[in-house]
């Protein structure tokens, strides 16, 4: 009986033939993984070891132009008759490259506190944010942020919309000499399936939008935005619309009475691919099926139909990021479970959705050695004495990787979105895990440039925890390993080292 590699494993769960594409951000090619089908994830190790973060911002730049592409598609076969505006959800990733490359793509900015607002303002100041570019603002809005919305409205940006979370945002911003046009968020979208009980706490009941719409008619300023937030990374497209079906409605009959009324937010929830190889949605199907339940029901309500706003933040960074991380030992498991791949980094560091989000899967590929058996595995944390520093968590089934005795170098995906924010970056990490050297690529008129930040130093924790310097501190950073290069180079992968300009 033939033994099973992880070759064939992924042939099994995906078709994949072993060249080419393997997802949307994936591809393999001459035995070597390239992220985008452009950027060499093994040369990468070779060059630099692990662990180490390979940021590739070409992503966020496909990603949105793909639904960009899709929503005029959608438009074009139902004759939907208004504009589709795509806003990236920035509290998903602040990183500058993630959000300056988003932009430049096309999209819109919505924020969520008082800290991104000021990000956004100073980008709009520099014109990085272009004028004509709407900033939704989300979130409970504390006096800082109120405060922030007004000086940024006051300087001249007429396109900041505050969505208003309570009635008390609406008093105090109403008194803004410079007309604003407001949103208001619908609270009964939050929860209406049960399935997001986090959700409930945001936005107004239909009593208090009615109350907000009355107050602004009086006042200098403008209803235009009605916002339904349902969850985050929906996949299942029938449940979607059904539960976004309510919130249509809502908006039709406050349209009959608010002629400024133009947006309708259908808020973020769009699933990402960046999690499941086998993961499959069909983005424009949806697209189209929202638009003709739009078009249809304002007609029905006799409304015209609005302009759509979709907020994109997982959806947008979640694959353009991955972790190249090194499994240092093995050690056995206990009899009947699997082992143990102990690896130089913390998953609890890395991967922070492992604790907080129940049954949150990552996509795991080995750089090398897929023709080699499978065993089923755990990851743990080997610079961590953590209990809870594994993946997958003890009810998931484990993975299945490459047997090996130590060496082979993992790539985690699907890392681009929240996992870096929640764990914080440049601060000092659980069990003081160093964070790994970044590696940040960008695309500039077609060709590919990058830059590297080094790992985190021991010094540089210490003075954040309040130690005086310690001079003998051992250095966390291990010497970069030289590349190692085969003297000639099979044609086509002659061509993508020659294309990539890194």
């Amino acid at each position: 009986m033939k033994t099973l590699t992880f070759a064939d494993l992924i042939a099994q769960q995906t078709g994949f033939a072993g060249e080419g594409r393997l997802t949307d951000f994936v591809s393999r090619y001459d035995g070597e993984l390239y992220f985008g089908d452009r950027l060499n994830l093994n040369r990468l190790a070779r060059q630099h070891g692990a662990p180490l973060e390979v940021v590739y911002t070409p992503q966020i730049t496909a990603q949105v132009q793909r639904m960009i592409g899709w929503a005029e598609q959608a438009r074009a076969a139902t004759e939907y008759p208004a504009a589709f505006h795509y806003a990236y959800a920035t509290k998903a990733n602040f990183a500058a490259e993630a959000v300056q490359t988003a932009l430049a793509a096309g999209a819109h900015y919505e924020t969520s506190a008082t800290a991104d607002l000021i990000i956004a303002h100073g980008l709009w100041r520099q014109g990085i944010l272009p004028a004509d570019r709407l900033i939704c603002c989300n979130g409970s809005k504390e006096p800082a942020y109120r405060d922030a919305i007004r000086n940024l409205r006051l300087d001249g940006c007429e396109t900041v919309i505050p969505v208003l979370d309570d009635l008390d945002e609406l008093r105090d911003l109403i008194t803004t000499p410079a007309p604003i046009q407001f949103g208001v968020r619908e609270r009964a979208a939050g929860n209406r399936d049960g399935r997001h009980p986090g959700n409930d706490r945001f936005g107004l009941t239909t009593a208090e939008i009615e109350q907000a719409a009355e107050l602004i008619a009086d006042s200098h300023h403008t209803l235009v935005l009605y916002h339904a937030m349902i969850g985050s990374q929906i996949e299942d497209e029938a449940h979607f619309l059904t539960t976004l079906r309510a919130s249509i409605e809502n908006y039709c009959r406050l349209r009959q009475r608010v002629p400024t009324l133009r947006y309708f937010n259908f808020g973020g929830g769009m699933p990402t691919s960046g999690y499941q190889l086998t993961f499959t949605f069909d983005y424009q199907r949806f697209l189209s099926r929202l638009m003709a339940t739009i078009r249809d029901l304002c007609a029905d309500y006799g409304v015209p139909a609005p302009e759509l706003i979709g907020e994109f933040g997982r959806y947008t960074v979640a694959t353009h990021s991955a972790y190249l991380v090194e499994v240092g030992s093995v050690k056995a498991g206990h009899a009947g479970q699997p082992d143990w791949y102990l690896v130089n980094g913390s998953m609890m560091v890395m991967l922070p959705d492992t604790l907080f989000v129940s049954g949150q899967e990552f996509v795991i590929l080995p750089l090398t050695d897929w023709d080699k058996p499978v065993r089923p595995v755990r990851l743990a944390g080997r610079r961590t004495c953590d209990s809870d520093d594994i993946y997958p968590r003890p009810e998931q089934a484990p993975l299945w990787l490459p047997a090996t005795e130590g060496g082979l170098v993992l790539a985690i995906f699907g890392i681009g979105a929240y996992q870096q924010m929640i764990s914080g970056r440049g601060g000092a990490h659980h069990c003081l895990t160093p964070e790994a050297a970044r590696f940040i690529v960008e695309e500039r008129d077609g060709r590919l440039s990058s830059r590297i930040t080094p790992q985190q130093d021991q010094a540089t924790i210490m003075r954040l925890l309040g130690y005086r310097p310690q001079p003998t501190a051992l250095p966390l950073t291990l010497p970069f390993r030289q590349p190692v290069r085969p003297a000639v180079l099979p044609a086509r992968r002659r061509m993508r080292e020659r294309a990539l300009s890194v």
